[in-house]
């Protein structure tokens, strides 16, 4: 990937319905060179989705929970039932695997509490859990999808003496 594509990137993070001309017009690119570079980072999984972000509140969804576990068991059959059964509920958000004293951290969107006492109930039969510690978000700073596009994922194109625009 080159500078170009970082453009790309970040602008389908910005904004993914732009259209393939006025993104190529960003980038210095005719449209189909675009649409290529496009299709390839789709094919490849750099692009993985093209989504509409939602505001959790004007949903009814405005309680943020991040719920840490730690494990009952660290087997291969345990983390299936798990990975399984927290896939299947919707209302995890996101769910990463841990290093240092939780060994689950889980990104939870429910309406309000009660809500969230039916999800935890349904979490805690899921597979056997150690310890589960809920953490309610009083307020949302910051919530962002886009990631930072640093330089060392993306070769320069420019000639060795050109300096950075």
């Amino acid at each position: 990937m080159d500078e170009i594509d970082r453009k790309l990137i970040a602008l389908l993070q910005e904004d993914a319905t732009l259209s393939i001309a006025q993104m190529a017009e960003k980038v210095g690119l005719s449209p189909t060179p675009c649409w290529k570079r496009i299709q390839k980072m789709e094919a490849s999984g750099v692009i993985t989705k093209r989504v509409a972000l939602i505001d959790p509140d004007k949903i009814g969804m405005g309680l943020t929970v991040f719920v840490a576990i730690e494990a009952g068991d660290h087997t291969p059959d345990w983390l299936a039932a798990f990975a399984n059964g927290i896939t299947a509920m919707p209302e995890v958000m996101g769910a990463y695997r841990m290093a240092g004293e939780v060994d689950y951290m889980l990104h939870v969107a429910v309406a309000d509490m009660a809500e969230f006492d039916t999800f935890y109930k349904r979490l805690i039969a899921v597979a056997p859990l150690k310890n589960v510690t809920s953490r309610f978000a009083m307020e949302r700073i910051k919530d962002t999808t886009a990631y930072p596009l640093h330089g060392v994922a993306f070769r320069d194109r420019r000639a060795p003496d050109e300096e950075p625009a």
